[in-house]
């Protein structure tokens, strides 16, 4: 029946209702058709965006320039969990907001494929990935954290307007 339904290509309202009806009949879920749609079976196959290979090199270069960067989604709890934290020490941090990103599905399997997680948030220290939220919290919980970030080599104050952070820091104790 699936093939049937797909055989022609189909316009934008078109799609809507044949999402709604192979949503609704549970003929596949919402995110698999959302990922045959990326793939460009319905929709034009040129999507633009970074490469894959773009995308590491883009996740190298602000893991690099900043001490602390957080890989987050705006609605992620462990995300906000990971924030709070390094709001509470005071820490200046980089933010990448997969989901506000033109290419967040793109960065997360690369974070997926540098980190072996793909979930996030995906915290680096230092171009360290040292987990998500619940790690973040583990790690402060046990004084370690605060250390971590002192270590951090001086590095480039330039943001470049997706996050905030420079991955200067300055104990409050």
């Amino acid at each position: 029946m699936m093939d049937m339904i797909i055989s022609k290509p189909a316009g934008v309202f078109q799609s809507v209702i044949l999402l709604t009806f192979i949503i609704h009949h549970r003929l596949v879920s919402a995110h698999d058709f959302f990922t045959f749609l990326r793939m460009g079976n319905l929709t034009s196959s040129s999507s633009g965006g970074l490469s894959s290979s773009a995308c590491a090199q883009y996740v190298q270069d602000v893991v690099s320039h900043n001490c602390v960067v957080i890989f987050s989604k705006t609605t992620c709890p462990y995300c906000k969990m990971a924030k709070n934290v390094f709001n509470e020490i005071g820490a200046t941090y980089k933010v990448i907001e997969l989901d506000e990103h033109s290419d967040g599905r793109r960065l997360q399997e690369a974070l997926a494929q540098m980190t072996g997680a793909r979930t996030v948030p995906r915290v680096f220290i230092n171009g360290n990935c040292i987990g998500g939220g619940s790690d973040t919290k583990q790690l402060h919980q046990q004084g370690k954290l605060v250390p971590l970030i002192e270590q951090c080599t001086p590095c480039c104050a330039a943001t470049n307007g997706e996050g905030s952070g420079s991955g200067h820091f300055e104990s409050t104790k």
